[in-house]
């Protein structure tokens, strides 16, 4: 019996490391990941009879991964990539071959990104499923809304998504995955949606190029070409005159994809100088180079090229000169070798007004060759004026070589450099009573020949000079940008108008007879003079004027008090007045009647002349001991009424409670008053 359970146990160890070394194979063949993704064109139905077992990676599923995302992988996948050419929803029908088949699905979207980011990003996820439901599964107008977790196929889980709505010119990769172990296949359909992932344009050469010899020719195309299309003789192309034949056509590209976009044949001999016609027509395989729709460039289709034995080059052109230039980009005719560039910069000096250093030099290359060369320089040009930028020997002792490996001749190209600018601007302004008028002014130095103004961020001007009109008090931004052509410079000057000349002071309204009164200026402006006037009694030309004594003369008097303010300088003034009482006397009384009858005379009660009480409290009651009215201002007066309705004559009384503001001494009073009607 031990015997036989170690048997078991050895069968099960061995299945185990079986299937382990199973899942742990990497995919190798093409489709099988997702930068190798077959292309889709809506219209193709693909057939995969065979899928061979492998598993490189662990995927997120929204709702149905954990926390390491560990639960699903790209188990024996093939990947498709499509387009997105006509907004809609997508619908698509994956059918095994054999029964018993559990096959799974996601679709991501990878617009702008790395087709293997699907790994490491969740965010890229659209839609899928991986129910362990057998059978046919796919996208639908009548699918579930969520992805379906991976479960038992007995569960019968619907294998169904709704179909996801795809964004026009949004790029999408779909993983089919075989989930049941074994190599059965599958048809995959694109059907039923209202996207549409198939690409309208039509397939056409663009241009061909040969190459240094004579004997390749680079040969362009406007999209991609199935690789499956191309002959590796070439039979699709010749050349006109006759001079030669094709032998060979090769894209690098299908070594790692199924679609090219450009592809190299080579000629049984070099060509002679001249003018030709590439020329593509069916090849041995009965079709020139197919889409990936299967639509065929047209037969007879040509384009023209022109191939004369290499010479030296020169440089062609710079770069737009920036302004403060800290680097010259200088383009060639033809690519350069990379490794024929200095990096110290040494293949290249520049000349003129103000002394420059070239500190180094590299281009941007792609299989060793550069379209053009960056020459980094030690600090920016300053100085306006006209500069020559030098090609030469290097200290490798050669210039630059171009891709036919000739070196060229020394030689020159001149650029021009402009002036940095400022747009630092003078202000001339014209002062007045309510209104400012500026005159804004740019000096035009540096060649500036462009302005922009902007006011308050609304008003705009285009002129070198302008005026504007401000309010006298206000807050405002002027803003202004200059450039020359090639230089620009801005600023935003805040300007605030405080000229208006605005009269106002602070007093107290009412002031015992033998108090000194004090009034305070608060008046705004730019002020340069002052007047006050108080009643007939006193009058002042100071800012802060002397303390005032008004007549005690028994009786209640009123007086107005007056400030006039100006400014000489402008010629503008303001004024303003205000009444004063000073009161027959400061002793704080309740009177022992009042009369409301609405006749001018004693028809309130209130503590009389209570200036000089702080922390005041005044309340009445009636007979019956109900509080009829209370306050904590003096100046607020009992009406003889409750609540709307008067009262009927009486006596009522009152409690009075306050601190003297000059001795300080507590007071408290109470007493009677009689309402009289």
């Amino acid at each position: 019996m031990a015997a036989l359970r170690s048997v078991f146990t050895f069968l099960a160890l061995f299945l185990l490391v079986h299937l382990s070394e199973i899942m742990a194979q990497p995919c190798t063949e093409l489709g099988q990941t997702p930068s190798t993704a077959f292309p889709v064109c809506g219209t193709s139905t693909f057939t995969q009879s065979t899928v061979p077992l492998c598993n490189t990676h662990d995927l997120f599923v929204p709702g149905c991964s954990g926390g390491t995302g560990a639960d699903y992988a790209n188990k024996n996948p093939f990947f498709y990539k499509f387009t997105c050419f006509s907004a809609g929803t997508l619908s698509f029908l994956i059918t095994p071959l054999a029964a018993n088949e559990d096959y799974d699905w996601q679709l991501w979207d990878i617009t702008g990104r790395n087709p293997d980011d699907i790994f490491t990003d969740p965010s890229l996820v659209v839609t899928g499923n991986w129910a362990g439901t057998y059978g046919t599964t796919g996208a639908s107008a009548t699918g579930v809304t969520n992805i379906e977790c991976g479960s038992s196929p007995t569960s019968n889980r619907p294998t169904f998504a709704r179909s996801p709505v795809l964004v026009v010119g949004h790029e999408y990769l779909l993983l089919v995955s075989h989930f049941t172990d074994g190599q059965s296949g599958y048809t995959l359909n694109f059907a039923g949606g209202s996207a549409v992932i198939t690409d309208p344009t039509e397939p056409h050469l663009t241009s061909a190029k040969p190459d240094c010899d004579g004997k390749t020719i680079r040969v362009k195309m406007n999209k991609k070409m199935r690789c499956a299309s191309l002959t590796p003789a070439g039979s699709e192309f010749s050349i006109s005159p006759a001079v030669t034949t094709v032998v060979s056509a090769v894209s690098t590209s299908c070594s790692s994809g199924f679609d090219f976009e450009e592809v190299v044949i080579t000629l049984a001999n070099s060509l002679p100088n001249g003018n030709y016609q590439l020329i593509i027509n069916s090849g041995s395989d009965l079709n020139s180079l197919l889409d990936n729709c299967d639509r065929p460039i047209p037969s007879g289709e040509q384009v023209a090229f022109f191939y004369a034995v290499p010479q030296p080059i020169f440089a062609d052109s710079l770069a737009k000169i920036t302004c403060s230039p800290t680097s010259l980009k200088v383009y060639f005719p033809k690519r350069v070798a990379c490794s024929t560039i200095s990096a110290d910069g040494s293949d290249f000096l520049v000349t003129g007004p103000s002394p420059v250093t070239v500190i180094s030099a590299a281009g941007t290359c792609t299989d060793g060759l550069s379209d053009f060369i960056t020459i980094q320089l030690a600090s920016p040009i300053y100085t306006k004026g006209n500069y020559t930028l030098t090609l030469r020997a290097g200290n490798d002792g050669s210039t630059v070589l171009d891709e036919c490996n000739i070196e060229m001749p020394q030689h020159s190209l001149p650029f021009t450099t402009a002036d940095t600018v400022s747009a630092v601007f003078n202000i001339t302004s014209q002062l007045g009573c309510r209104e400012n008028t500026l005159l804004l002014a740019h000096d035009g130095a540096h060649d500036v020949n462009k302005w922009r103004w902007t006011f308050n961020d609304s008003i705009h001007a285009s002129t070198q000079t302008h005026t504007i009109v401000f309010p006298a008090t206000s807050s405002n931004t002027v803003s202004l940008f200059v450039t020359n052509g090639v230089c620009t410079d801005s600023v935003s000057v805040p300007i605030i108008m405080d000229n208006e000349v605005k009269a106002a002071f602070e007093m107290p309204s009412d002031i015992c007879p033998e108090d000194l009164f004090t009034a305070t200026d608060t008046s705004s402006g730019l002020i340069d003079a002052w007047q006050w006037s108080f009643g007939n009694v006193a009058s002042s030309s100071l800012q802060e004027h002397a303390p005032v004594q008004f007549p005690r003369n028994n009786i209640e008097s009123y007086y107005m008090v007056k400030l006039r303010v100006t400014n000489n300088a402008i010629g503008c003034t303001d004024s303003i007045s205000k009444r004063l009482r000073v009161l027959n006397n400061c002793f704080i009384a309740v009177p022992t009647g009042f009369t409301p009858n609405n006749d001018g005379k004693n028809d309130y009660l209130y503590p009389n002349n209570a200036i000089k009480a702080r922390d005041l409290e005044f309340r009445v009651y009636n007979r019956w001991g109900q509080q009829v009215f209370a306050t904590r201002n003096w100046q607020e007066k009992w009406d003889g009424k409750i609540n709307g309705i008067l009262q009927a004559p009486g006596v009522f009384v009152w409690f009075l409670r306050y601190t003297h503001t000059t001795t300080g001494q507590q007071v408290f009073q109470k007493g009677t008053t009689t309402l009289i009607r």
